[in-house]
């Protein structure tokens, strides 16, 4: 899909068949179109509960519905309701993705809830597709402000399950994840992911979060498998703020039979509405690198001090030359502008003056000459009033350089002070820059984000975003053990693209030693990327984003035999299978881009073999492989530059055993 990118969203086809008019019941079922999920719907007690099945299992007991206005004032107790049944089946080829037809087919139910003292009603629609199930509430109130202050919205879990998750907080996703059972879980971010004693997955989340706040899902004290939505606050108490309709962000619970299948779904994009019909040809997925790394290594800054800035026009030609010579398509710039020497004051960064040292305008010249895109950089420090009254101004200046990717930062406490970094303050502001960008079309890499929902199919140019403890934290902290990466794939990627920004190959960071000045408090001088380079390099396929950041310093890949691995790596694919795993412990996928098919393996802290068959290879033809897995005395703590380069020829018959060292991984390159 890297040279056939297609140019608008294209619906294959659709069929949307109302089932039956609207009439009162008590309970009612909803199944999914293969009947694998069944949700039954009922109101007991004058109150809305619902529960599921999946492939037999009970997975969800009664669970409560309702809304919490103002005090006493609830929607919660209901005298009737009436129905409407609706079927969709249909499929869509996305701008970008992890593959290049999403398959859309659900059974939905719209319940109609009258409330039991008085006139309003609430609508409660249910979808059911077959890798999971969603529902979200509708209440109108025309010319009224409506102010939520709590969604009953439960997860009645039938099972103490197994799971993985991270603390809830208000203001950041970067963290590690916990393995326990859920009772020991008290109060978790989403994704919420889990095992059933059966064995069948469970992943739950939300989907098109638009104004609304962000969700947190809490544990009841005396009910330990008993979970709500929890809604991040305004200051003033109030959960959402809205005017005539309050439409919720669906709550989605994704399901499979296996760990892979949660990896292969798309239901958190087809929760989402279709992009509007127009030419997007713009819009490219990219691999990159940039002058990054080095600041948070401390071997250079991003403010203009002691003749260590990073960002000068030398230092940008040679990553361009690097990137020109190596195919690669992009060049990260952070600390060009001015505002870093302010950080924390108000309207520090003005987003459009460059330090003296650095010429933005010869080196877009350069770029251009050189067929490379520039990713510039809008670090706000939390600034979001001063970043919106100069968002129309900055976002000009790019796109009249011709600069059409832009990396968005949050880092630091949010301005307004009285507001948290996952509220609806903040859902707006997101949201707005994601139209915004969309006017001067401008590609988005979103940093300290909320989590994603899936927006990018109505916004393709909301590309991708970080909302995790990603590798920046190996270079100044005791760093992320092998095992997070083994998780990550089944819990924050769920819920949209991650820029992880893998790809390190000086792993115990010696390389610049000498130079390194610490300015993280986290760092103790004992910092390194606890992987081997096979790993390093298979987390570029395992870790999905569309934009794809080879993060080291390029003079630690300069002529380095590993790097051609790298080199002119897809970003988006035509498909994607996950051929093994294990959540924690391995991940295997396999991603075709036209006639080439990546391949690649991660192990946590134990080492082990994974037999590979390549039965998804067309029969009846040989390729030509080339494989760069771990050395026989590979280790990531001890060894972790060892690797082997392997050339070779495959069918569709061969089989194939990989040894993954502690930490360690692999990638394959396969063609005809």
């Amino acid at each position: 899909m890297k040279t056939n990118l297609k140019n608008i969203l294209k619906l294959s086809f659709i069929t949307l068949i109302v089932l039956s008019k609207t009439f009162s019941f008590a309970t009612e079922v909803l199944f999914s179109p293969s009947k694998n999920i069944e949700i039954k719907l009922q109101l007991i007690d004058k109150k809305l509960y619902y529960q599921a099945k999946f492939n037999n299992e009970k997975i969800i007991n009664n669970s409560l519905l309702g809304l919490v206005f103002q005090e006493n004032d609830s929607l919660v107790n209901f005298k009737s309701m009436k129905i409407e049944k609706s079927e969709y089946r249909g499929s869509w080829e996305p701008v970008w993705g992890q593959s290049d037809k999403i398959v859309e087919n659900y059974n939905e139910i719209s319940l109609l809830v009258n409330e039991l003292n008085g006139s309003r009603q609430l609508k409660v629609v249910f979808r059911a597709y077959d890798d999971g199930f969603a529902f979200r509430y509708k209440f109108y109130d025309n010319d009224k402000i409506v102010n939520l202050m709590e969604e009953l919205s439960q997860f009645n879990f039938s099972k103490n399950n197994n799971c993985w998750w991270i603390w809830a907080d208000y203001n950041t996703l970067e963290k590690l994840y916990f393995n326990t059972k859920i009772a020991k879980a008290p109060h978790v971010a989403a994704p919420f992911t889990m095992q059933t004693p059966k064995g069948n997955f469970i992943s739950v989340y939300e989907a098109a979060i638009d104004k609304y706040s962000s969700m947190t899902i809490l544990q009841n004290e005396k009910e330990k498998t008993n979970f709500r939505v929890n809604l991040v606050r305004w200051s003033d108490g109030v959960a959402v703020r809205v005017l005539d309709s309050l439409i919720s962000p669906w709550r989605a619970v994704q399901l499979s039979p296996n760990a892979g299948g949660l990896m292969e779904s798309s239901l958190v994009l087809n929760l989402n509405e279709p992009a509007k019909e127009q030419d997007y040809s713009w819009i490219k997925p990219i691999n990159y690198i940039g002058i990054w790394w080095e600041m948070h290594l401390g071997v250079s800054e991003w403010k203009l001090e002691n003749n260590r800035h990073g960002a000068t026009t030398e230092n940008t030609k040679r990553y361009i030359d690097f990137a020109a010579k190596n195919g690669i398509d992009g060049v990260l710039i952070e600390g060009w502008n001015t505002g870093w020497e302010d950080w924390g004051k108000p309207d520090a960064f003005d987003f459009v003056t460059p330090y003296p040292d650095f010429d933005i305008y010869e080196i877009t010249k350069y770029a251009k000459s050189k067929n490379i895109e520039i990713i510039g950089h809008h670090e706000t420090g939390g600034d979001i009033v001063s970043y919106e009254k100069n968002l129309d101004r900055a976002f000009k200046f790019y796109n009249n350089l011709g600069i059409k990717y832009v990396k968005t930062g949050y880092a630091g406490p949010v301005n307004p002070p009285t507001e948290h970094h996952h509220g609806q303050y903040m859902v707006e502001h997101y949201n707005k820059v994601m139209r915004k960008a969309m006017e001067y079309n401008i590609i988005l890499d979103v940093h300290e984000p909320i989590i994603p929902s899936g927006l990018a199919r109505t916004y393709p140019n909301l590309m991708t975003f970080e909302g995790v403890r990603g590798m920046e934290w190996n270079a100044w902290s005791d760093g992320n053990p092998p095992s997070h990466t083994c998780i990550l794939p089944f819990t924050r990627a769920l819920a949209g693209p991650m820029d992880y920004t893998p790809g390190i190959f000086d792993i115990k960071l010696e390389k610049f030693k000498d130079k390194r000045v610490k300015w993280n408090d986290l760092d103790r001088g004992e910092s390194s990327v606890h992987s081997t380079i096979s790993n390093q390099i298979a987390l570029m396929i395992i870790l999905y984003s569309p934009m794809q950041m080879a993060s080291d310093m390029i003079e630690n890949y300069e002529n380095h035999p590993a790097f051609e691995f790298i080199k002119n790596m897809p970003t988006t694919w035509n498909e994607t299978k996950v051929l093994d795993a294990k959540i924690g412990e391995y991940v295997v996928v396999a991603r075709r881009n036209n006639k080439k098919w990546y391949i690649a393996g991660i192990t946590n802290e134990k080492a082990r073999k994974i037999n590979l068959n390549f039965d998804f290879l067309k029969d009846s033809k040989e390729y030509k492989f080339s494989l760069c897995s771990d050395g026989k005395k590979s280790h990531y703590e001890k060894r972790p530059h060892l690797y082997n380069i392997t050339n070779g020829t495959i069918s569709s018959n061969s089989k194939m055993q990989i040894r993954m060292a502690k930490g360690g991984g692999f990638i394959m390159i396969v063609e005809e």
